[in-house]
């Protein structure tokens, strides 16, 4: 007969061997969750980092300077939405409003502040600490104390200058040229903003020098004030009007233009699109250009290369536009010296 042994282990042992067992699942289970993890974390830093420019803008004339920004961004192979965001603030012209969108950005974190004229970037350095800044300036950035020279520029400041400011004794001698008995020429502008001061400053001096004209000057505190100011000029009053840099009578040259034509007055503005939409001429830098070549110091800094560690450069194509069609409906016979040089005709 067979008999049949059974070996029974204390239940103690068998609790032991079965919580190993469920240990061992769970290490598992926690092992796998940490490779996962692992593999997200790779993955995410596979990923390439989205950068934040703050976009500091005076209004719309300048739009045309963040088109040049982009066209040269997309020639260095930066794609925008892909490898960064613009986050364009259009203060219109107001600096108070320009600090507090600089201020923003810097609380924000954004990765630079990119300011298309010489006043949103003084204001935009008066309202920031520490966020590096690019900036396309139309006055000397030495001389205003944005940078300690051309090639050191020892800060967190650095970026693109174009002589627009600096170009007042130019634009003045054309303007002379144009309307040979110019006597009286009008400017407007807001004595608080410090670049149209300083631009206004020229004007003036350079007018001192030009025999038998006379510099009208209009301040304004307000955009109501000005374009009360612009609608109040009388036919024959002055001769010309001569534009200063000021973001806000930038911002308003449509009325300009406008009226202007309808009191039949000679116009000199700073830029080409205001002699396109309507104005008599200007001598200027292309807005564009100064916006593509400022794209390098944008790619370069998030880059990781330091403000300090490069040089400002220059934009110096400068163009003369003249508008014919608005010549003929004010009454004004471009002289043949003057039409010669100029780099676009508008007929």
């Amino acid at each position: 007969m067979t008999k049949t042994f059974s070996i029974r282990l204390p239940t103690s042992s068998s609790d032991n061997l079965k919580s190993k067992i469920k240990n061992l699942k769970w290490v598992g289970i926690v092992a796998i969750g940490v490779v996962f993890a692992l593999c997200g974390a790779v993955a995410e830093a596979q990923q390439p980092k989205v950068y934040r420019v703050g976009v500091l803008l005076p209004g719309e004339a300048w739009y045309e300077i963040i088109d040049g920004l982009r066209f040269g961004l997309k020639q260095l192979g930066v794609e925008e939405g892909k490898q960064l965001v613009l986050d364009i603030r259009d203060t219109k012209g107001d600096l108070k409003a320009a600090e507090e969108a600089a201020r923003n950005f810097e609380q924000e974190k954004v990765d630079l502040i990119y300011a298309t004229r010489t006043s949103v970037t003084i204001a935009a350095r008066r309202a920031t600490a520490d966020i590096p800044i690019v900036f396309c300036a139309g006055t000397d950035p030495v001389a205003l104390g944005l940078v300690d020279s051309f090639a050191k520029p020892g800060g967190r400041l650095v970026g693109v200058y174009e002589p627009g400011t600096d170009l007042t004794a130019k634009r003045l001698e054309i303007l002379k040229e144009t309307v040979p008995k110019l006597r009286r020429l009008v400017a407007f502008y807001d004595p608080r903003n410090p670049v149209a001061s300083e631009s206004a400053k020229l004007a003036r001096e350079e007018v001192a020098r030009l025999r038998g004209v006379e510099f009208v000057e209009r301040h304004f505190a307000s955009i109501e004030e000005l374009r009360a100011g612009v609608r109040a000029l009388r036919v024959g009053e002055v001769d010309a009007f001569f534009q200063v840099s000021d973001a806000m009578v930038i911002n308003q040259f449509q009325l300009i233009v406008d009226t202007a034509r309808v009191k039949r007055l000679p116009t000199m503005f700073l830029d080409d699109n205001s002699v396109i939409k309507g104005g008599l001429a200007s001598y200027a830098v292309s807005r564009h250009e100064v916006g593509r070549v400022s794209a390098k110091y944008v790619q370069r800094i998030l880059a990781g290369v330091k403000p300090q560690d490069l040089p400002v450069e220059g934009v110096d194509k400068i163009d003369l536009v003249i508008n014919l069609k608005t010549a003929k409906e004010i009454g004004l016979t471009v002289p043949p010296n003057v039409l010669v040089r100029a780099d676009k005709v508008i007929r």
